[in-house]
């Protein structure tokens, strides 16, 4: 597990926008793309999306902050996928390539009639 700041992204030439909205809570577990905070300029109303998938630890912000560009927003928590991920993809792997290639086979074979058919 480790702490990824999230920081307000590019928001374009926009400074000391207030903060509307928390979408979030310490110990919520957000997806990538989560909003986890509201903010409106004089032009629009922006989400702040979660860059990865975890847990909410630290909220550094508050209704009513004014934000700009890389101020932090919170600290998520995220998992550390990469020792889950291999024990799970060799298992997978060597039962699936067999009946792909044996399905690719034929399905390549059946265009390949078709298309000079078509192309006259």
């Amino acid at each position: 597990m480790s702490l990824l700041e999230v920081k307000v992204p590019d928001i374009g030439d926009f400074k000391d926008v207030p903060v509307i909205g928390i979408e979030v809570s310490p110990g919520d577990t957000v997806k990538a793309e989560d909003p986890l905070v509201t903010l409106e300029s004089d032009k629009a109303t922006m989400e702040v999306p979660a860059p990865a998938a975890g847990t909410v630890k630290e909220i550094k912000l508050k209704v009513g902050d004014k934000v700009s560009e890389g101020t932090l927003v919170l600290l998520l928590e995220t998992a550390a996928a990469g020792a889950a991920a291999p024990a799970t993809a060799p298992t997978p792997a060597p039962a699936s390539p067999p009946p792909a290639t044996a399905a690719s086979k034929p399905a390549s074979a059946e265009p390949v009639a078709p298309a000079p058919a078509a192309a006259p």
